[in-house]
Formats: C-alpha cells, sequence, structure tokens
C-alpha cells in the first residue's frame, strides 16, 4: 500500500514540474501568438471594446489549452510513479500505451487519459490497433502470459466497463485499480489542493504582468489615437495575404 510519505512526493515533484512548465510558457509566449491563433471576426462580433478585457479573455483561453496539456502529463506520470511503487509497474515502450504491469497473474497494458470523452470513434479505434500491436509483442515473448488492455481515464465515470476490446476504468476505479487503494482519488486532489495554493501568488503575479504588458502593445498597434480598437487592423495582421 502507497504511503503519505510517497504520494507526497510523488504528487509534489510532478505538480513542480508542471509549475515550472506553466512558468516558462507564461514568460516566452508573445502577443502575436496569441492574435495569429484567435479569429478576430469572432471577437468583433462580441463588440469588446475594452482592451484590457479583451486581452485577459485571449490570455485565458490560452492558458486553459496549455494547462490542459500540462495537466494530463502530470496526471499521467503520476499514475505511472503511483503503480511502479504498487505493483512494480513500468512505463510502456509499446506505441499508445503508457503503463504495463502485473497484477494477480495477469499482466496489464493500460493507455491514460485525461477523461472519458477524449477522443471520437477514429482515435479509440488508433488506441485498439495499439493494444492489438501491443499484444501481439507480448505473445511472442511469452506465449502464455494473459494479458489485458485497460483504458485508464484519470477522472469521470463509466457504468460499463467491458468494451469487448478492453475495459475502461475512470476515476475512482482507474486510481484503485492501478495502486490497490479505493481512496487515493480524493487523497490526490486534496494534495494538488495544498500544491496550487503555494504556486497561485507566484503565478497571478507573473500572469498580471504579462497581462500589462500586453495590453500595452496591444494599444500602440492596434488602437487608433482616440482609443478605439481598430478592427479592420487586427483582421488584416491575423487574416491577411502573407508578404
Amino acid at each position: 500500500m502507497l504511503d503519505t510519505i510517497q504520494l507526497n512526493k510523488i504528487i509534489g515533484d510532478e505538480f513542480e514540474s508542471y509549475y515550472a512548465h506553466l512558468l516558462a510558457h507564461l514568460q516566452t509566449i508573445k502577443l502575436e501568438t496569441i492574435l495569429e491563433e484567435t479569429n478576430p471576426l469572432d471577437l468583433a462580433i462580441k463588440d469588446e471594446m475594452l482592451v484590457g478585457r479583451l486581452i485577459e479573455g485571449l490570455l485565458s483561453i490560452w492558458v486553459s489549452k496549455q494547462c490542459e496539456h500540462l495537466f494530463e502529463t502530470l496526471l499521467k506520470n503520476t499514475a505511472i510513479n503511483i503503480c511502479s511503487l504498487a505493483y512494480r509497474g513500468r512505463k510502456s515502450e509499446a506505441v499508445g500505451i503508457d503503463l504495463e504491469f502485473e497484477k494477480d497473474g495477469v499482466w496489464y497494458i493500460v493507455s491514460i487519459k485525461s477523461d472519458p470523452n477524449w477522443g471520437n470513434s477514429r482515435k479509440i479505434g488508433k488506441m485498439v490497433d495499439n493494444f492489438r500491436q501491443a499484444k501481439h509483442i507480448l505473445r511472442k515473448q511469452n506465449a502464455t502470459m494473459n494479458s489485458i488492455a485497460v483504458n485508464g481515464c484519470c477522472h469521470g465515470k463509466d457504468d460499463q466497463p467491458d468494451k469487448g476490446d478492453y475495459y475502461k476504468f475512470c476515476g475512482q476505479e482507474f486510481w484503485d485499480f492501478i495502486s490497490g487503494n479505493e481512496n487515493l482519488y480524493i487523497d490526490i486532489i486534496k494534495l494538488l489542493e495544498i500544491q496550487a495554493k503555494e504556486k497561485n501568488e507566484i503565478f497571478n503575479q507573473e500572469y498580471a504582468k504579462l497581462i500589462n504588458r500586453f495590453v500595452r502593445e496591444f494599444s500602440q498597434d492596434f488602437c487608433t489615437t482616440d482609443g478605439k480598437i481598430d478592427w479592420p487592423k487586427l483582421v488584416k495582421y491575423n487574416s491577411g495575404k502573407a508578404t
């Protein structure tokens, strides 16, 4: 059974990595990047007149995308590290497979996703192909090995885990499956909350500085002399012919 000290270290190390990457993104992102990735026609329809609110909205969308990707990595690494201690699990080298471990005489191959609705039918089909290929390789290594494929989702629920080609375990069921601790999902969120509170002040300072800098740059480049947002100029910058 995973003890509190071990879990604290895993969560602490992964959150430190998550936070360092997020700060690095904040410190290197440029206004041009955000403006090139947005739809100025959509912004114009919303008729936002305050530069500060416009920039804050755009930056919030951009940061949310970065956080989503980084947090998915955090949860995936956390799951692998927890399973390595609980069942000697290891990061898989097979294509599309994240985790492998043995439990009760069964070798499990696991593809870890953030939530139950992570992909469309094409992506799910690709995952199933990866499971089949991984099982084929395992059979070559050990013909008698009993292997089961699992799609593990870090949160959410699924009342029908048996999908035929694989099992789908979500939320509490997934964390219990890789650790043997049915309360682990609660322990993880408590520790993440503590970590976030410790880092929020630094993040908020960097975030505010970035908004203020972008407001200044945007006002200089995309506002008229009387302070209005110059929508035609912004659309031309975003969508005009490349020169």
